[in-house]
């Protein structure tokens, strides 16, 4: 008899949210270990004494992280799910039946609080890391990666008419603000000048300035590094936006068209081919065990790599008070400028360097040596190179030779095509480069350029295709700078998380998972302890896989076995082939039965092997 269901529930019943969330759940575990109570204390100057009460600002990030966990790229998408799951419900902290926020709510809620507020909520994790013994601090990665923007590069526009615009209106918001202030003043003094002020309309508490260094300067030094402070570029300070007023030698794309769509979006060159708006994202990345990200900044995607790294170094170094032994990056940090202060600072550069021999055809500047005594250097030929000028400018030294022994000289053509003689140029910092230079032929520079590779691009590509990073949702650099701290603070917080217990990955089977052993400096390896391996769940799980395959496939091969000895004895009988490729596989088949088991067999051990993988998240070894 077919049955039907009809649609009948029942009035409302007494149920508590607590009784219906698994004890095991990812958000209870998270609840548990993980206090967000001092975002309070990170908010609480951006919002007045009295007035009507906000949503609780831990709920907001709390948001925030199920956005990155369940990889939500909308907020309205997000609260949908809010809506439909009892275990966000209950990690929130709402009811069964208490309204939830609506999703405009939390794009003011982000304009309220501003890119700083998001920062120290990303150093708080940060903080919470290195108590739990995750930060090292004896290496430190650089790397950066390419991420597409919200917008298209049909939406770029002359920048002069985009900034006259903005400019008009921002001329006419401030005329009308002084009229509206002056309406508002009067009727204030109409109404009675006893009446008190609100706190509401009060000016937000401003952050106290920070304390100035121990350190004895006379005013004529404090005035000068004030002067060269104030002239100098920080990328973290201006939240990663180019500095336009200085430009190169060739004239850059995003100083003439901008995006109507996102003004901070600059054109950049992908890898594979063609051109986006987009941004860079940098990570500055711990060399410990547990690759904790310690800084991150988006600036727009015509910033080159090398520009930011000095202050991301800094920055690390003193508010992290880290002191690294080396810092590696790839060869778009070998500059000279980065190579000068970082080892004034005693730390190691395992960086690569520019190819020079090979820029132009050409002898190149190997093939010159180098006198320090008599400051010269001797060509190919033996022919000295002297001193011709100074570019102080450009902080290097010209070197030329006698133009007449050039021009008289049998492998000229190998060497220079000037009349004027070869030129060399040389750093006044040329030590440092040689000291790098030595670094290459050492095991130590090539454990760190090999380290480099699995250190930090993971990471890049775990954000990418698992937390929607390989596009910024939000617009403007502000914002997705605070979208790159959100993902970089849950990256953290997957580790610390695991550090504090959380060892298993959530699968929606609810299959038996393997505990796999803690990545911490100080935490040794499970599998050396029986008790811990957790062999037994993971023998389960594969008998319950190898039991069912083996059923499934013993009935299909029986079956398909069973229907192809019919077609082929009929076919015999009747001398009609009727289907060749069917005759010639029952004839296989009849013949060489061996091989159908051992097919039969090998593909049940591929599918068993697949459902322990699946089944602990880890690939187990059969004989370990």
């Amino acid at each position: 008899m077919m049955g039907l269901k009809e649609r009948a529930f029942a009035p409302k019943v007494s149920v508590s949210l607590e009784e219906l969330v698994p004890q095991e759940h990812f958000y209870r575990h998270v609840q548990k270990v993980l206090d967000l109570s001092f975002v309070h204390d990170l908010v609480r100057e951006r919002y007045a004494v009295a007035g009507r009460p906000s949503i609780d600002p831990v709920v907001f990030f709390k948001l925030q992280l199920v956005m990155f966990f369940e990889d939500i790229r909308s907020e309205r998408l997000l609260m949908r799910q809010v809506a439909d799951r009892l275990s966000v419900r209950w990690y929130l902290g709402y009811d069964l039946d208490e309204p939830l926020p609506d999703h405009s709510t939390l794009s003011k809620i982000r304009l309220r609080y501003g890119l700083s507020v998001f920062r120290r909520f990303f150093e708080a994790i940060v903080e919470q890391c290195r108590e739990a013994k995750l930060v090292w601090g004896k290496e430190l990665y650089f790397d950066s990666t390419q991420v597409n923007a919200n917008a298209d590069l049909d939406s770029l526009t002359p920048r002069f008419a985009v900034e006259a615009r903005a400019a008009m209106q921002a001329h006419l918001a401030a005329l009308f603000d002084e009229e509206d202030a002056e309406i508002e003043q009067q009727e204030a003094l109409g109404d009675g000048a006893d009446t008190p002020q609100t706190d509401a309309t009060a000016p937000l508490a401003i952050s106290p300035a920070p304390l100035p260094l121990p350190v004895v300067l006379s005013e004529a030094e404090q005035e000068e590094l004030a002067a060269h402070n104030a002239a100098r570029h920080d990328w973290i300070e201006q939240e990663g936006r180019q500095q336009r007023e200085v430009s190169g030698q060739y004239q850059r794309t995003a100083d003439l068209r901008i995006s109507t769509t996102d003004p901070d979006a600059t054109p950049m060159r992908l890898k594979g081919g063609g051109v986006h708006l987009g941004y860079h994202t940098h990570y500055v990345v711990d060399g410990g065990k547990s690759r904790m990200i310690l800084a991150v900044l988006v600036v727009p995607g015509e910033v080159m790599d090398n520009q930011p790294m000095l202050d991301l170094l800094w920055h690390v170094y003193f508010r992290w008070r880290v002191r690294p032994q080396q810092v590696t990056g790839d060869t778009k940090y070998g500059t000279i400028e980065i190579i000068k202060a970082i080892e004034e600072a005693h730390i190691r550069a395992y960086v690569p360097l520019p190819d020079w021999e090979h820029m132009t055809p050409y002898y190149g500047p190997a093939h010159f040596a180098y006198d320090a005594a008599h400051d010269l250097y001797h060509c190919p030929q033996g022919q000295p190179l002297r001193p011709f000028r100074r570019e102080l400018k450009a902080e290097k030294v010209e070197y030329r030779a006698d133009p007449a022994a050039c021009n008289a000289c049998p492998v000229k053509a190998q060497c220079t095509e000037s009349d004027h003689g070869r030129q060399l140029h040389r750093s006044f910092y040329a030590d440092y480069v040689e000291r790098v230079k030595g670094y290459h032929q050492t095991f130590a520079y090539q454990k760190a350029m090999n380290k480099r590779k699995v250190w930090v691009e993971p990471l890049f590509a775990e954000a990418k295709e698992w937390h929607g990073m390989r596009r910024f949702r939000l617009r403007r650099l502000w914002r997705v700078n605070g979208e790159a701290l959100m993902t970089a603070s849950g990256q953290n917080l997957k580790r610390l998380l695991r550090k504090r217990g959380w060892g298993r990955r959530p699968f929606p089977t609810e299959a038996v998972a393997a505990m796999p052993p803690a990545s911490s400096q100080t935490d040794g390896p499970a599998r050396h302890d029986m008790l811990k391996s957790q062999r037994l769940s993971i023998a389960v799980a594969s008998l319950a896989s190898y039991g069912a395959t083996n059923l499934f496939f013993a009935i299909q091969i029986n079956l398909f076995y069973c229907f192809i000895t019919v077609i082929h004895h009929f076919m015999l009988l009747t001398k009609f082939n009727i289907f060749p490729n069917i005759h010639v596989s029952s004839r296989f088949y009849s013949y060489f039965p061996s091989h159908r088991k051992l097919c039969t067999i090998n593909l049940m051990h591929s599918l068993v092997s697949s459902a322990r993988t699946f089944s602990t998240g880890w690939n187990i070894d059969e004989t370990g």
